[in-house]
């Protein structure tokens, strides 16, 4: 039994692509087997040290420059909880009640304090507790400033006030701050909702940041009070590794800036907020949105983030009820307490997938960052709209890819009940508050609702199939999943003769057979519909060769994989009568 003890005989890189090559059987290995991210990264199915080898600081230890391990020594983090109230007194309840109920921070969303009697009814029995202020504008910073320096304050407070949109106030407010005020934060968030790859995300939060310590140099601020004044925003999405070696890359390009600019390497610590993504989070399946909201936040976590807030699933279409919001608190709960995420520092490090991915958007990152410098810096880009271009193809891909379903939102544009209504359960302010790729779809089904609560009917599909009985089960089950999206009833009935189809109920026929059967099926339908005297207009499901003399015989339309379901949903909406 020794020999059971011992090593596993090494394999060499070429060993185990000389054993996929065969596995193959002459398939193409890079569409089989290579991932094109909208990075532009090629991911490769398997990783391995050699992929490693010439990267940089891949032996700093977690809390050490440059940080790639993160910067702490525990895996630990805070637990920061959104509070949206109307006044001081109910967000001050809130607040209490949810750092008693195990959240270790608070954000205050929208609200924005002008007074200091205010300030000090909000604040009540949160001395303890890290605070910061989403909304901020220039009284609310001299505010706090002057209430901090009046009194002492163990836990630190921030806002949101964006760091570059006045630097001559940001080298004021420097200047006066106290310890332990965090006044600006760089919104990496707004990138990932503009449509930002994580390269993008990278780079433009990097630029804006390198763009603020130089501004500040020229102002005679330091580069390390300038860091020590900043927090980053990022939003956290669905691609959880990317999401992971994102939080890993930024912290690595933040410390190499803070060095170029003289700063110590203590300095160099970027302070990262992580919220989980607004814009996957959908109306239609809306708990489901727990179900992402967790793996974002374990991205999060796992990354490095500094503070984690995690979205109520029902925020982004009502406003958030107590049990909404002890869901997304007992989310973070859960993986600290249970999952025991934070008792680990750097729980990626030393997975080749990670650590080459770090290291592919930290080079990839700074190049960007490097292309808005070459344009004068982050404001005069954003001022010319640059930024805004430089994105435009990223979103147009993603949207792309959600309208084509390539993207899945689960409930939405794939697996959707079209039985669920919204319409009773949405505030219609928050569903367009802020962009969201399911919104396109959300729009489809809420068209059929309002619809069917006007004429008391829901479009009825029928799936007919008929003939091949593997084809007509899989092009039957496409077709409910797809007409689906748009809320429409559907129904399957088997069919024997195609003649039988014509009788039945519905406001659409689409006929679920195999290519080769459509010609015969089609004929035979269409002269009973005639005879009948019906007008039911009939689909087909799939791309059958012959698609032109099907058209000519009388078929209306084809669906199909590469169908956009947002184009071809909307067409027959305005077909049936319904109106948005």
């Amino acid at each position: 039994m020794d020999h059971l003890l011992e090593e596993f005989p090494p394999v060499s890189t070429a060993e185990w692509e000389s054993a996929i090559a065969r596995d193959l059987k002459g398939v193409d290995y890079e569409k089989r087997l290579i991932w094109r991210s909208e990075e532009g990264l090629a991911v490769k199915p398997y990783y391995r040290a050699e992929d490693l080898k010439g990267l940089a600081s891949m032996d700093s230890a977690p809390g050490a420059f440059p940080y790639r391990r993160g910067t702490r020594t525990t895996g630990d983090w805070q637990i920061r909880e959104e509070i949206d109230a109307a006044d001081v007194e109910s967000a001050n309840r809130t607040a209490c009640a949810a750092v008693g109920a195990g959240a270790e921070g608070i954000a205050f969303s929208g609200l924005l304090v002008e007074r200091a009697d205010e300030l000090a009814v909000l604040l009540t029995n949160l001395d303890e507790t890290p605070v910061h202020f989403e909304l901020a504008d220039k009284r609310l910073l001299r505010l706090l400033i002057e209430w901090l320096g009046e009194r002492s304050r163990a836990a630190r407070i921030s806002t949101g006030c964006e760091a570059t949109a006045s630097v001559e106030f940001a080298a004021e407010v420097i200047g006066d701050a106290p310890k332990g005020f965090v006044p600006f934060t760089i919104h990496g968030e707004a990138f990932d909702e503009a449509g930002a790859t994580g390269v993008e995300e990278v780079g433009f939060t990097l630029a804006a940041g390198v763009d603020f310590l130089a501004a500040m140099r020229e102002r005679g601020v330091e580069a390390e009070r300038a860091a020590a004044a900043l927090e980053f925003n990022f939003a956290m999405g669905s691609k959880t590794f990317f999401q992971i070696a994102k939080l890993r890359a930024f912290r690595m390009v933040w410390a190499r800036a803070i060095e170029s600019f003289g700063g110590t390497r203590s300095a160099a610590r970027a302070r990262i907020a992580a919220h989980t993504s607004r814009w996957n989070k959908t109306v239609y399946g809306p708990h489901v949105n727990i179900l992402r909201a967790t793996t974002e936040a374990i991205a999060a976590v796992l990354g490095g983030a500094d503070s984690v807030t995690v979205a109520p699933f029902d925020a982004c279409y009502k406003q958030p009820d107590e049990a909404s919001q002890r869901l997304a608190r007992n989310t973070q709960l859960l993986l600290k307490h249970e999952a025991w995420l934070g008792r680990v520092a750097d729980a990626g490090g030393g997975s080749y997938f990670i650590e080459a991915l770090t290291d592919f958007l930290a080079r990839e990152g700074w190049k960007r960052m490097q292309e808005i410098e070459a344009h004068g810096g982050y404001r005069k880009a954003q001022a010319e709209g640059l930024i805004a271009q430089m994105l435009g193809p990223s979103m147009a891909g993603r949207e792309k890819a959600v309208a084509l379903r390539k993207r899945v939102l689960v409930g939405t544009n794939q697996f959707a009940n079209p039985a669920e209504r919204a319409l009773d359960r949405i505030e219609v302010s928050r569903v367009s508050e802020t962009k969201r790729g399911a919104q396109p779809y959300e729009e489809l089904r809420m068209r059929t609702e309002r619809h069917a609560a006007l004429t008391g009917s829901t479009p009825r599909v029928l799936l007919a199939e008929i003939g091949d009985v593997k084809m007509r089960t899989t092009r039957s089950n496409f077709a409910a999943n797809f007409f689906a999206c748009a809320g429409f009833e559907t129904v399957t009935r088997r069919f024997r003769k195609a003649g039988e189809i014509a009788a039945a109920e519905g406001d659409l026929i689409v006929l679920c057979s195999a290519n080769a059967e459509y010609a015969a099926i089609t004929a035979e339908l269409m002269a009973k519909l005639k005879e009948l005297g019906r007008t039911t207009p009939v689909i087909v499901a799939g791309t059958p060769e012959d698609a032109e003399k099907l058209a000519a015989a009388g078929v209306a339309a084809f669906v199909h994989v590469r169908s956009n379901p947002v184009e071809v949903l909307t067409k027959w909406q305005e077909q049936m009568g319904i109106k948005s």
